[in-house]
Parts: structure tokens; C-alpha cells; sequence
């Protein structure tokens, strides 16, 4: 990062967002990609180029963009919300899309755009197989609307289905994808899509106050997050389910939410108590959807998940 080769990201001229750009574009299948400072900036450009004002976008109804994003969305695109409840842990499917999708006989709701998200973070971190999401798409294609993936840890998602994450990509017109979670850098997402919808994409970055000078300092982190990232994914699966196993023997098998890829949730009386005792004790955990939220990353190892156990076995104990 200290070394990168720098310029100004407003005119294009970073030979490093440059090169991070163009490889996510090759990771990806896109014809072109831009880099932005967070994962809400992407969605609010992805919904700002697609939906216009006071029109709908589809999405699971307990959904990043459908929840967390609620006052970016009113303020940046003035996007309504057409929520889809999911069968289960936030994964939709054609049928669920398909009658979300049906038109309004009198044509005042109108939806612009879908949206999935994959890994769901509510859901526990769960994945929509790739049959689905091509399913979904062909579904949302017949309806003449659009499909953008929250891709924030698609990766994980594409780790734990086992195939390359352009077999989801190659089923969605548009994405974002996070550096700074699973892939481990310290900052930025990357919006992918054609040629004509980067361009739209870098306008409302810059109209939103995206525009950063010398940004190839943190995008040299994120080309070796997006290079180096990927290959150990696996590692913070299975420390994942290393924590889910010793939680469930502390709290239960009720109270843990057996994790796909990275992320573990356990059902506790006091959650807002338990971060604190936890917190006390050295753990960092967040709050969400009412339950205590936990997530395995680069920096966290086995010694690590034995150290957060024996926290639990304390708090619970005490």
C-alpha cells in the first residue's frame, strides 16, 4: 500500500483502481467494474441507475438493501421497497419471484429492479445455489426486469458451493462484491456490470461524493485481497463451524444456527447482555436480528475460536 502507484480516481487516472478494476472485471465476466469506498455506496449507485424515483425495488424482505439500506434508499434514489418474504433463512426462489413480479393490473407499482443477496446475512450466512439464482434470473427476464446481486461475500458464497464465482455472475446483470470482508482488505467494493452502467455508475459516484484522490493506496489491498482472498475461504468455513459445534454444547443445538460459510448467530435471553459480557471477556460480537452475531475473517484462527469458547463458558456460567 505504501508503495502503490497513485493518481486521481475523479479522472480515472490511478494506474492501481485501474489495474484492481480491470481484474475484477476478468474475475467476474463483467465487461467493466468501478471501485467504490463501501458496499452501501454500491447498492445506493446499483438502485440510483436502475429505479426510477417512486418506482419499486424487489427485494428479500429482511435483505441488506431492504433493511439497513431503508434511509440510504430513500434519500439517494427515492426507491420504494417491494419486499418478498423467503421460505426460509432469506433465500428466494422463482416462485416467490415470480408472483412478486406479476404485474400490477392498475400500473401504478412499478418494479424496476430485483435484488438478491448472496451470501443472506440474516440467513446466517446462507447460500442461493447457482440453479437457483438462474432459475430466478430466467424468471425476472421473462418479467423485463433486471437482476443485481449484494454480492458482498459472494465469494464465500462460491467457496462454499464449490464452483468458480463467475457460475453466479454470468446469472445477474449487475454486482457488487466486498474487499473488505471475506477477501480481507481494508476497504472498498467493486460494482461490475456493462459498459454503458459502469459509466452511469462512476457519474453517481462522483455526484454522491465518491470520488477519492489517490485511492490506489487501498486499492493495492483490495487486488490482494481479490487475488490471495479467495484461497482460503475454506479456513474461515470451517473455523465457523468450529465455534457453531462448542457454542451448541454451551447454549444448545437449538440456540446456534448451523453456519454455511462464515457467519454464526446464537439465540440467547439477554443478547444485548451476553456482547457485553463478551466484550468484557475479549470477544467483539454484534446484534442482529435478535440474536448474537458472530463472523470468522483472516484474522481470526483456531487458538482464536478456543479463546471466544472459553469467553462463552464464562459468560453463560456466570
Amino acid at each position: 500500500m505504501a508503495e502503490a502507484e497513485v493518481g486521481d480516481d475523479w479522472y480515472g487516472d490511478d494506474p492501481t483502481v485501474n489495474r484492481l478494476e480491470q481484474r475484477a472485471a476478468e474475475v467476474t465476466g463483467k465487461e467493466a467494474t468501478v471501485y467504490v469506498a463501501s458496499g452501501t455506496m454500491a447498492n445506493q449507485i446499483a438502485l440510483a441507475a436502475h429505479v426510477r424515483r417512486g418506482h419499486l425495488v424487489a427485494s428479500e424482505a429482511t435483505s441488506h438493501i431492504a433493511r439497513t439500506e431503508a434511509t440510504s434508499r430513500a434519500v439517494v434514489s427515492g426507491a420504494a421497497l417491494h419486499d418478498i418474504a423467503a421460505p426460509s433463512r432469506g433465500l428466494l426462489t422463482a416462485e416467490v419471484v415470480a408472483a412478486a413480479l406479476d404485474p400490477d393490473p392498475y400500473g401504478v407499482e412499478v418494479v424496476d429492479l430485483l435484488t438478491l443477496e448472496n451470501t443472506h446475512q440474516v440467513g446466517g450466512g446462507s447460500v442461493l445455489a447457482v440453479d437457483d439464482v438462474r432459475a430466478i434470473h430466467k424468471v425476472a427476464q421473462d418479467a423485463g426486469v433486471p437482476v443485481y446481486l449484494d454480492g458482498a461475500r459472494i465469494f464465500n458464497a462460491a467457496t462454499a458451493a464449490g464452483v468458480d464465482v463467475a457460475a453466479f455472475t454470468a446469472e445477474v446483470e449487475v454486482l457488487m462484491f466486498a474487499l473488505s470482508k471475506g477477501l480481507g482488505a481494508p476497504i472498498g467494493s467493486v460494482l461490475c456490470g456493462t459498459r454503458e452502467f459502469v459509466q452511469e455508475a462512476r457519474r453517481l459516484k462522483i455526484v454522491i461524493g465518491g470520488a477519492w484522490r489517490q485511492a490506489g493506496i487501498m486499492a493495492a489491498a483490495g487486488l490482494i485481497a481479490l487475488e490471495e482472498g479467495p484461497k482460503r475461504l475454506h479456513e474461515d468455513h470451517e473455523n465457523a463451524r468450529r465455534l457453531a459445534d462448542g457454542l451448541a454444547e454451551v447454549l444448545g443445538e437449538v440456540a446456534v444456527t448451523p453456519p454455511e460459510t462464515n457467519i454464526v448467530f446464537a439465540a440467547v435471553p439477554d443478547p444485548w447482555a451476553t456482547i457485553e459480557r463478551l466484550r468484557a471477556e475479549g470477544v467483539l460480537a454484534t446484534f442482529v436480528a435478535g440474536k448474537v452475531r458472530m463472523l470468522t475473517h483472516v484474522d481470526v484462527g483456531v487458538g482464536d475460536i478456543d479463546n471466544a469458547l472459553d469467553a462463552w463458558r464464562r459468560v453463560v456460567g456466570s
